[in-house]
């Protein structure tokens, strides 16, 4: 296979005869016009609605290049396009060669005839959202109102449209490479590898498929060499006739891969290389890395119901981690690194799971490699979500090729656990939300339950297919259960209720449930430019707020639990507590009780633009309240305190008679392979941080597992002034710890903390002289990271170590300065 990149020398303009400005391929319309000054930032102020209007013009790509003849002179010659977002016409000089109409799918065009030494290859993109208005008039199929109408007619990344968190900006262009592959024997497309663990060895099953030129069906003359570099570097080469295919290797002593928190993740290198048997030409190659694992998801019976736990390697994982939305509006700005910066993050956080949301796009394959190399397990929805779709033989044959190119793109991948069919749509369309016509009923189950999973059983027989999110296993069967498969949990935040109400569930796993939080000031900052515009009313603040009401939600819950906070930095502080703890409340409660409940994937992880979400990091990267609090409530070995006070009184304030009780429980929860023999200390304490009774209690915490201690009342406890601190040990060393308080944090008295910094190289030393719950540290810029913050200090001193940013006018302040 012998390949030209054409990565070089683009240029694009506007249909209607506007000046050419350089572009850059891999990139997208607007990340060009934004460099080359020909539109304004869409993520300022209200920009985005001039932005979505730029989207009604047609645009196209022109690339001039020079094509030897070695190339040339092959029998058959491709361009390939990875990926056109979305609607293209293309020419070779003046040729039309092909269109395109998914932006999930990999295009190729033969171009033999049209090829010459000097070319000139045109993409024209047509307008998508002139091309949705109008397929929305012929045929209004719905689906969430939160995008523009006629977005289920377009394969294009659905948030594009709009989304409740967020903008209408259906950026297009040439976002994946382009490049021409030319041979004159065969091509290898792609190569199946199936593993079987057994007596402590692992056999691979190799199986490459190859394209043969028109007319040719020689396969006798053909050599397949495969080349297995193990992870100390030690190679292995195997060498067979093509007719024997598949090849079978058996691995002695396997190094195992493992999700994060569980082992290692070495990786494998297979090179599979197809030549001719006589002389050793090489005709094409494939390259990849695999991890020796196996992955599938438990649903077996049991008292409950039907768990719902991914099983690696024979072992049951709890899953920990957040939903992955697109990073950024502007597809020509995410890269390996911005990826790669974004994951890192997310194993910062103690994450062992990403589940990738169906109305975004397929991510790139160095998301994947990265996901090999750090340990997360990835739930990849196919790109469907919260809309009906109207099953055409024109439409089924478009998906059933974007099916087939993303299933054998993936398949190999140590970090690929489970592919699903869809987000939300069997649970909407039991609900009869969107239907507009019964026929919908129909395709939707024979897109989810017939046409996908035979497709997974034939190209991808090792890779656990999961109908919808959510799901009890598909056929409309009670599909957001509380006893069988995956749930969304929305009653906290949708529905107004309270944090306690996690406790009264017990899910079996819960792939999404959130909490709406400000980003940082900082972040603010970025798309506003007075004072004015710092008000979470203000028409700028509301414009980059997409989910209805949210803010005055936040600002309930606000009233819920905290003094009336006074400037606009209080209120994104309180905001992201508020975030911060309700999600605690959840995971907490979940972790607790595993074994019956084995997942908490959190809505979301990332921000594609700067917005009030549901996000841990926010669009510029900084970390809010909720990613710190993960990092402790998803650590490996956590303790945590089921308590009873104020918040378990489902009775209003003044309503009589209203007793309220005080108590604690404590929960070790291990999620690591090892047995921890740990003590727990516990402490009753005044508002000063002044130790009235101590406790000290030895656990034994098998791995895998969630220990109770017995309960303890605390019938003396004044809950408006004192509280309970608590921390688990092992050898003297601190392996987790936190503080519970008896009432709401706006009725404690809490006393004005004297907050102090000092530095000691990469060190922060925060102390303390009183009992100081949620300090916050941040930098000038509001980019520090640090091992820890938004922690709670006993009258203390806590040293946190500097990762990111410069320890720059450090600023402190906890909950007693919401006020």
């Amino acid at each position: 296979m012998k390949k030209l990149e054409l990565n070089e020398g683009w240029v694009l303009h506007r249909l209607k005869g506007e000046k050419d400005i350089p572009a850059v391929v891999p990139g997208s319309v607007y990340t060009d016009l934004l460099r080359e000054g020909e539109m304004e930032d869409p993520f300022f102020k209200d920009n985005e609605d001039r932005a979505l209007k730029l989207m009604d013009e047609d645009y196209e790509y022109v690339c001039n290049f020079e094509c030897d003849e070695s190339i040339r002179n092959e029998d058959v010659v491709l361009l390939r396009c990875e990926g056109l977002d979305t609607l293209a016409g293309l020419t070779l000089n003046g040729k039309m060669i092909g269109e395109a109409d998914n932006m999930h799918r990999t295009w190729e065009y033969h171009i033999k005839d049209e090829l010459k030494d000097k070319n000139e290859l045109r993409i024209l993109f047509h307008s998508p959202t002139k091309f949705i208005e109008e397929a929305y008039k012929k045929a209004p199929t719905r689906g969430s109102e939160d995008a523009m109408p006629g977005f289920v007619h377009i394969r294009k990344a659905h948030c594009m449209f709009g989304w409740d968190w967020g903008a209408h900006l259906p950026d297009a262009g040439i976002f994946r490479p382009v490049s021409i592959n030319a041979y004159s024997k065969l091509k290898l497309e792609t190569v199946e590898i199936l593993q079987e663990h057994k007596d402590g060895k692992v056999t691979l099953s190799i199986d490459p498929k190859i394209v043969l030129k028109d007319g040719d069906n020689d396969t006798e003359s053909l050599m397949m060499e495969t080349l297995i570099t193990a992870p100390n570097g030690e190679g292995s080469n195997y060498v067979n006739n093509l007719n024997e295919a598949p090849l079978e290797i058996e691995i002695d002593d396997p190094e195992l891969w493992w999700p994060n928190g569980y082992g290692k993740q070495p990786l494998y290198e297979i090179k599979v290389v197809i030549k001719d048997a006589s002389d050793g030409e090489v005709f094409d190659e494939w390259n990849a890395r695999i991890g020796l694992r196996t992955v599938t998801v438990s649903t077996n019976k049991d008292e409950w119901g039907n768990e719902f736990a991914f099983t690696v390697n024979g072992v049951k994982i709890f899953s920990m981690g957040a939903d992955y939305i697109p990073e950024d509006h502007l597809l020509g700005r995410v890269n390996c690194k911005t990826t790669e910066k974004l994951l890192k993050k997310a194993v910062f956080a103690n994450f062992n799971t990403i589940r990738v949301w169906g109305g975004g796009y397929y991510p790139d394959d160095w998301f994947f490699d990265l996901c090999d190399e750090l340990g997360l397990l990835v739930w990849q929805d196919f790109m469907f979500a919260c809309a009906m779709y109207d099953l055409t033989p024109e439409f089924e044959e478009n998906i059933k090729a974007e099916f087939y190119d993303n299933i054998i793109r993936l398949r190999h991948h140590a970090s690929l656990a489970l592919m699903c069919g869809n987000n939300e749509m069997e649970m909407f369309t039991k609900y009869r939300t969107w239907i507009t016509k019964e026929s919908e009923v129909k395709d939707y189950l024979v897109m989810y339950e017939y046409i996908i999973p035979k497709l997974m059983k034939e190209l991808a027989p090792q890779v656990y297919y999961w109908p919808a999110s959510p799901s009890s296993g598909g056929s409309f069967d009670d599909p957001n259960g509380e006893n069988r498969g995956d749930v969304h949990y929305w009653d906290v935040w949708h529905g107004d209720k309270p944090f306690t109400e996690y406790r009264k569930f017990f899910f079996r796993f819960v792939s999404e449930f959130g909490f709406q939080s400000f980003p940082s000031e900082k972040t603010v900052e970025t798309f506003t430019d007075d004072e004015a515009d710092k008000n979470i009313f203000s028409y700028i603040m509301e414009k980059h707020q997409r989910n209805g009401a949210a803010n005055g939600k936040i600002i309930n819950y606000m009233q819920q639990t905290y003094l009336y906070p006074q400037g606009f930095s209080n209120v994104i502080y309180a905001s992201q507590l508020l975030q911060a703890d309700a999600i605690k409340y959840g995971v907490e409660h979940f972790r607790r009780n595993r074994g019956r409940c084995m997942g908490t994937v959190i809505w979301q992880l990332n921000d594609c633009w700067p917005v009030a979400s549901w996000s841990s990091v926010d669009y510029t990267g900084r970390l809010k309240a909720l990613h710190y609090y993960a990092r402790r409530f998803f650590a490996p070995v956590m303790v945590s305190c089921e308590e009873e006070g104020e918040l378990s009184v489902e009775k209003p304030l003044n309503w009589l008679p209203r007793p309220v009780p005080t108590s604690v429980k404590f929960n070790v929860a291990n999620e690591s392979m090892n047995d921890e023999d740990v003590t727990l200390f516990w402490e009753v304490r005044d508002a000063k941080g002044k130790v009235l009774r101590r406790e000290k209690e030895d656990i034994h915490s098998p791995a895998l597992s969630s220990t109770w201690t017995e309960k303890y009342e605390l019938k003396d406890l004044d809950r408006f002034s004192q509280y309970v601190s608590f921390r688990i040990e092992k050898d003297g060393e601190e392996l987790s710890s936190g503080t519970v308080i008896f009432t709401r944090p706006k009725y404690f008295k809490f006393e004005k903390p004297v907050l102090s910094c000092r530095v000691e190289g990469n060190k922060l030393i925060i102390s303390s002289d009183v009992y100081a719950k949620n300090v916050e540290i941040l930098n000038e810029n509001e980019d520090i990271v640090l091992s820890d913050n938004y922690f709670d200090l006993n009258a203390e001193e806590k040293t946190v170590e500097i990762l990111e940013g410069k320890a720059e006018g450090i600023r402190l302040r906890s909950v007693y300065d919401i006020r």
